[in-house]
């Protein structure tokens, strides 16, 4: 009787606890179906409402269009309707000073900012200091990627001290992006610089790789011209057209013939360590010589500093320009590879040699005063930063525009690599990064490691056992990862860094600015000497802007330990 009685006591208390346990999961589903019911939204909800973005960059960087599907995504993620508008002209830095001046800003804007060196940055603290911008401080600390930004080393010394975190400002109001998750490290392998037709390379038994000096380019064009090569529409080839973006004054063409390092800020240390701008060398001389030379003998495009950027695309997908000065492995124009890298090309000191900063930043945004809730921006920003705002960002929609392998990284369908391959302004339309479309760069390109995150390296990647991309290809043969092994890293500061603190500093920016003016011009003189009296004219206006007490501020800095990178 006894054991009976035990029987059931046990089971009285085994059904009691089964009872129980049944409640407590009942409790859990409810509080999970409340919380659900209390919100309706996922974690990542922000807030109903559109935001607008201004983006001060040129066309081709902006990405205004936004796929629906992806649009939709966001919205049911976020709550959150983006809108951007980008700025016609001719100058960025020209739209961002007239959008300031205006004051009738959206709810974010975004602009250039390469580095503090930057003739935006000027423009960007002024209004700072007049309080036309939020101070973001305590909302980016309340993130989950963007309060990396407060950790000791996270952010390359120019970002930290000079753009964002500035001593004598009360606030952050300056956010720089594409911030490289990891110090010394490329996410992306771009090769710039100027890049030939390979059907000239091929018909002519050239190595690109053997033209390493400015003189090199010039035989180079004249064999090209007398060759006679046509284009896709039967017209004849010019020698050396603009850059793929329009025209342009940029370094990497003539590299051997501008005083500068990598930042092309024109102030360089000579033999002796003394450092000095252009000006003060006979450069400036040499390269209007090359310049004319070039143009005089019908073997540079005449509107090579000035041709609109659609016209100078247009060029390059026709294969009117045999050279064209600048490109990089990734343009969309250039899928097909006609264009292979050229050189690179030597500097004032010798040998090209890849110089990386510790780690890079690229592009800004900040946050009108007259913008209602900003913390809703901070966190859309942030979401798009976050691994899920980048896979949706950057790969599309699963299913539509990629499946997950089975370590749950993205791999792009045949369907889309084909028609980025094929169709890149189709393929753009599908709305994410690795097809074209950079609407998401604004705000969130920023804490970069795809291979962390993704698995590769390179977009498409993972759908390749050996990968055979256009990019991947210009890669291989430039030689990029033996030229990594011996790049030197430096973090340090561009010499225009300090402007913002010189005396004259607003006097000497100008200067500057309508020094490089001044080159165009020189370039276009009708002879040497006119060419001269407009260098002549540029130099002592940078004299009295007080060029050389500022050099005595960079030996200064120099001496006191911080490490300048030209």
């Amino acid at each position: 009787m006894k054991y009976i009685k035990k029987v059931l006591i046990l089971c009285c208390v085994a059904l009691l606890l089964l009872s129980g346990c049944g409640d407590n999961k009942s409790e859990k589903e409810n509080a999970t179906n409340n919380k659900k019911n209390e919100n309706g939204k996922p974690d990542t909800w922000i807030a109903d409402r559109k935001i607008k973005g201004l983006v001060f960059m040129s066309e081709g960087d902006v990405s205004p269009h936004m796929n629906e599907e992806i649009a939709a995504e966001i919205k049911k993620k976020t709550g959150i309707e983006l809108e951007l508008q980008g700025i016609s002209g001719d100058s960025s830095t020209e739209a961002l000073a007239s959008g300031l001046a205006a004051g009738d800003l959206p709810d974010f804007i975004a602009y250039y900012l390469n580095n503090s060196g930057r003739p935006e940055m000027k423009m960007l603290n002024k209004a700072s200091e007049q309080g036309m911008f939020h101070d973001l401080t305590d909302m980016l600390k309340d993130t989950k990627v963007y309060s990396k930004y407060f950790e000791e080393g996270y952010l390359p010394t120019d970002t930290k001290e000079n753009i964002m975190f500035q001593e004598d400002q009360d606030g952050t109001y300056l956010v720089h992006m594409s911030i490289p998750r990891e110090a010394g490290k490329e996410n992306r392998k771009y090769i710039g610089g100027p890049y030939i037709q390979k059907d000239i390379v091929d018909e002519l038994g050239i190595d690109p790789a053997s033209i390493d000096s400015s003189e090199k380019v010039h035989e180079l064009a004249k064999k090209i011209k007398e060759h006679g090569f046509k284009d896709v529409n039967g017209k004849e080839v010019t020698p050396i057209g603009p850059t793929a973006w329009g025209g342009s004054d940029r370094h990497p063409f003539y590299n051997d013939l501008v005083w500068t390092g990598s930042t092309g800020e024109k102030f360089f240390e000579d033999k002796e360590g003394k450092i000095k701008f252009e000006t003060q060398t006979d450069y400036p001389m040499k390269r209007v010589k090359h310049v004319q030379k070039l143009i005089d003998e019908g073997l540079m495009h005449p509107e090579f500093y000035t041709m609109e950027e659609n016209r100078a695309v247009e060029g390059l997908v026709n294969k009117s320009f045999g050279i064209v000065s600048d490109l990089h492995n990734f343009k969309a124009e250039n899928s097909d590879m006609k264009y292979v890298p050229l050189g690179p090309i030597n500097n004032v000191q010798g040998e090209y040699k890849m110089v990386l900063p510790y780690k890079s930043g690229y592009a800004g945004w900040s946050i009108p005063s007259t913008t209602e809730n900003p913390e809703e921006i901070v966190k859309f920003a942030d979401f798009l930063a976050s691994k899920e705002g980048k896979l949706l960002s950057w790969y599309g929609i699963e299913g539509r525009d990629y499946e997950l392998n089975n370590e749950g990284n993205p791999v792009p369908t045949k369907e889309v690599l084909e028609e980025i391959e094929k169709n890149p302004d189709e393929a753009a339309k599908r709305g994410f990064r690795g097809a074209g479309s950079y609407w998401a760069e604004h705000l969130g390109y920023t804490d970069i490691d795809r291979e962390a995150d993704f698995g590769e390296a390179e977009y498409g990647d993972n759908a390749k056992k050996e990968d055979d991309s256009t990019p991947q290809k210009i890669i291989e043969m430039w030689g990029y990862d033996e030229k990594m092994k011996d790049a030197e890293i430096v973090d340090g500061l561009s010499p225009k860094s300090f402007i913002p603190e010189f005396e004259k500093g607003e006097e000497l920016e100008l200067a500057l600015t309508a020094y490089d003016e001044s080159l165009i011009k020189a370039y276009y003189a009708k002879s040497e000497d006119e060419a001269q009296k407009i260098i002549d004219d540029a130099k002592k206006k940078l004299k009295n802007a007080g060029l050389e007490e500022y050099i005595k501020l960079l030996e200064q800095k120099k001496s006191d330990g911080t490490t300048i990178r030209y």
